[in-house]
């Protein structure tokens, strides 16, 4: 049964948009569903998708596949501009444990080509797999422009997966208590803040340790007509783990202002109660 008050909230919110789609998840630290939109809907959900590549390079380094000090060497035809910091770099070698760092902090376009180039997309597929995902999935390179012959999103995903993905690493469930840890740490770094979390305050540069006693840590997308967040809220030995995404028509208006709002206004509610 959800939460009458919290999914009221999460409705009455998402009832003052028009012409976007949700997706919402909200669960507590059990990972029991407490309010929910539209929550297994398959969504674009831009850069969220690397919180796979994460998830299996984690796996790979926690079983020995993969060595976080593997130096990877920058690969021009993967380049692409946007969001990331190696692009502003000199040195055209990092090892994998840095860009991990940089694609959890910083969505770094380019760390994440080079890191999918070396653990290949059928390593995705089965993660996927034995993780018992449908709706989630990261299905490209980053890509400038995408062409015809191109899949149309860089990845998909539904809240209800990816909320119980973010759940799951609160609890150290996902894979083993290592991957889980990892994972954390790397998310902690994140420094889009403009989502749901935007309701803590934070400074989005520093705040891998608790603020005001709150600490969240969580994965971002951001393009054209579509904005997305999912992540986990903790307060001391309390937790909800969230996933919001919105939707809407790259030709319509830009209703960027709206969802932000609205999200916003869902990571009040979560600070409220948490």
């Amino acid at each position: 049964m959800p939460s009458v008050a919290l999914q009221g909230s999460v409705e009455d919110a998402i009832s003052r948009t028009s012409n976007i789609a949700w997706s919402v998840c909200i669960r507590n630290g059990q990972g029991r569903e407490l309010a929910w939109f539209n929550h297994a809907a398959s969504m674009k959900t831009a850069s969220v998708g690397k919180l796979l590549l994460l998830i299996e390079v984690a796996r790979q380094c926690d079983v020995g596949d993969l060595a976080g000090t593997e130096m990877l060497l920058r690969d021009p035809s993967l380049v692409v501009a946007d969001s990331g910091l190696w692009q502003h770099l000199h040195t055209d070698r990092l090892p994998v444990h840095d860009l991990c760092v940089l694609t959890a902090s910083v969505s770094d376009n380019i760390a994440t080509n080079i890191l999918l180039k070396r653990i290949g997309f059928q390593r995705l597929d089965d993660l996927r797999a034995a993780l018992g995902l449908t709706s989630t999935a990261l299905l490209d390179y980053v890509r400038q422009q995408r062409g015809p012959d191109d899949v149309t999103t860089l990845s998909t995903g539904s809240a209800a997966e990816l909320s119980s993905l973010m759940a799951k690493i609160a609890r150290n469930e996902l894979i083993s208590q290592a991957v889980c840890e990892q994972l954390r740490t790397w998310l902690a770094t994140g420094v889009d803040l403009s989502m749901v979390a935007s309701a803590f305050g934070f400074d989005p540069l520093a705040h891998t340790e608790p603020d005001r006693g709150y600490s969240v840590y969580n994965k971002t997308g951001t393009d054209t007509g579509i904005r997305a967040d999912v992540g986990t809220v903790r307060r001391g030995s309390n937790l909800l783990s969230y996933a919001v995404i919105a939707n809407w028509e790259a030709s319509e208006p830009d209703l960027r202002d709206a969802v932000l709002v609205t999200m916003n206004t869902i990571g009040k509610r979560l600070r409220d109660l948490v």
